[in-house]
């Protein structure tokens, strides 16, 4: 099977993608430990009661294997992560092994919504996701500094109404 190379169609106008603040990759690496912290204390009861001696050294590689892997991709995805603006949409660009380019114009964006859960407050960091009238093209932003996801959505609210959106 034959290759083809797609990348130049998710590159980023003008530059580069402004990307998402690191923390993102902290506070997703906290939720997969939180995850795992069952699977362990799991394996240490079998292990403390005797049961399945056999095959708990199993259990414990799968589950040392599960965090690395589980490590490793939350770097990669957040990496994935960035937006560009433009004089009449928003682009914003993830994923690593399924790619998705999503561009919202100004003009068809109804909502801007910023949020934060206890683990992101605690760490600084804020999601930005866009509402529009089509609910395939909104788009979400993770991992933005509160200052610069502010920021953004003054320039989104602002630009939104200059093009007779519904903000």
């Amino acid at each position: 099977m034959r290759g083809y190379d797609v990348e130049p169609a998710f590159a980023a106008p003008q530059g580069s993608w402004t990307p998402v603040s690191p923390r993102l990759a902290s506070a997703r690496r906290t939720l997969l430990l939180l995850g795992l912290i069952p699977l362990v204390i799991g394996g240490v009861i079998l292990a403390v009661i005797g049961v399945a001696p056999a095959w708990i050294g199993v259990y414990a590689v799968a589950v040392v294997v599960l965090m690395v892997w589980g490590w490793w991709i939350i770097g990669r995805r957040v990496g994935s992560f960035g937006y560009a603006e433009r004089a009449d949409d928003l682009l914003v660009v993830s994923g690593i092994l399924v790619r998705r380019l999503v561009i919202v114009p100004y003009g068809r964006m109804q909502l801007v919504d910023l949020r934060a859960g206890p683990l992101d407050r605690s760490l600084g960091i804020t999601t930005v996701q866009l509402h529009t009238a089509a609910a395939t093209t909104d788009a979400t932003i993770p991992g933005l500094l509160p200052q610069e996801a502010a920021a953004l959505r003054d320039r989104l609210a602002a630009r939104g109404e200059e093009r007779s959106a519904g903000l």
